[in-house]
């Protein structure tokens, strides 16, 4: 059976809100701001494994590169420290 291609997940960069239980981070992302709400969109994201094995460290205020995932755009995975 022929695997079909994924879909490239987007990318975006944003700064770290809050840090939730089970090692979930809540990031907003840069962008313009939401007209319905005045709020930039805000996402779930937790850590990416080869981030996660080099201990890396997320606190409230760290900039951070987040991969949203295709079916989800509200769940993500930190890819990268900025």
């Amino acid at each position: 059976m022929e695997e079909r291609p994924q879909p490239p997940d987007k990318a975006a960069e944003g700064v770290v809100l809050e840090l939730l239980p089970s090692h979930l981070v809540r990031v907003e992302l840069d962008g313009p701001l939401d007209s319905a709400r005045g709020k930039r969109h805000i996402v779930t994201a937790h850590l990416a494994s080869p981030v996660e094995r080099n201990y890396v460290r997320v606190i409230v205020g760290d900039r951070v590169r987040v991969q949203l995932m295709s079916n989800d755009p509200g769940r993500g995975r930190i890819v990268e420290k900025l």
